[in-house]
């Protein structure tokens, strides 16, 4: 895991596949995101303090994995929207993906680098709703932002202009292009809820995958029905 500073309060944490968020008020701290699993021991080494929630921006295992172990570890609550709560906790199976052509290779070469098997779920997980607001970063609002998964949200701190996106928004590790996320159940949602993060103005947005976009971005003009073409790499 690789440890990568932001700002003094807010932390990169990225893994293999897919990355996580540590920010701190004081001695308390607030994940964005868990890892895959078998992250929770590395995570809880960069915890000072109180680790007092883990914010789950979807249901996929490169976020949710570490989650069931490091609330074991620490106490933190664990939340997620109430679309993805019951997979977070492992009641129902979250649905697949429709994949375009070009993603069905990039989401084989994922699963090779993510552990095989099962891993251990949040025994409890409080479901949020949009518009919410959670006490961290001088007051989070909670968007729900449907695409990638039915229950994605996204984490807005207007105090400090930082964004959190889960996968929603992606940024090529190449050349830094901003692209709505792959693997999504639903193209034309994800490309709205794409433009509605944009419109926010973040001065940094933190994705689930690949570079923190630094300044405001703008969504390139496609529609639903335009495909999209692959980027240069998402490794």
């Amino acid at each position: 895991m690789d440890v990568i500073e932001l700002l003094p309060r807010l932390h990169l944490l990225r893994f293999p596949v897919g990355q996580a968020y540590l920010w701190r008020d004081g001695d308390e701290s607030t994940l964005i995101d868990a890892g895959p699993a078998g992250s929770a021991a590395r995570i809880a080494t960069q915890v000072a303090g109180r680790l007092r929630r883990i914010v789950l921006t979807h249901f996929h295992e490169d976020h949710v994995g570490g989650a069931g172990e490091l609330a074991a570890m620490t106490g933190a609550e664990v939340l997620a929207h109430r679309l993805d709560a019951p997979a977070v906790r492992g009641e129902v199976p979250g649905p697949p993906p429709v994949f375009e052509d070009w993603e069905r290779p990039l989401h084989a070469e994922a699963l090779r680098h993510l552990p095989q098997g099962g891993f251990r779920r949040p025994s409890e997980v409080t479901e949020l709703r949009d518009g919410d607001h959670l006490d961290f970063g001088g007051g989070a609002r909670v968007l729900h932002v449907p695409g990638h998964t039915p229950g994605s949200v996204a984490l807005h701190l207007a105090e400090h202009g930082v964004l959190f996106t889960g996968d929603s928004v992606a940024a090529s590790p190449v050349d830094g292009t901003v692209m709505p996320g792959v693997f999504n159940v639903d193209r034309a949602q994800t490309l709205h809820s794409f433009a509605q993060l944009a419109a926010l103005g973040a001065s940094i947005t933190c994705c689930g995958h690949g570079g923190p976009i630094m300044g405001p971005w703008s969504p390139p003009i496609v529609s639903a029905a335009t495909p999209t073409p692959p980027p240069p790499s998402l490794s």
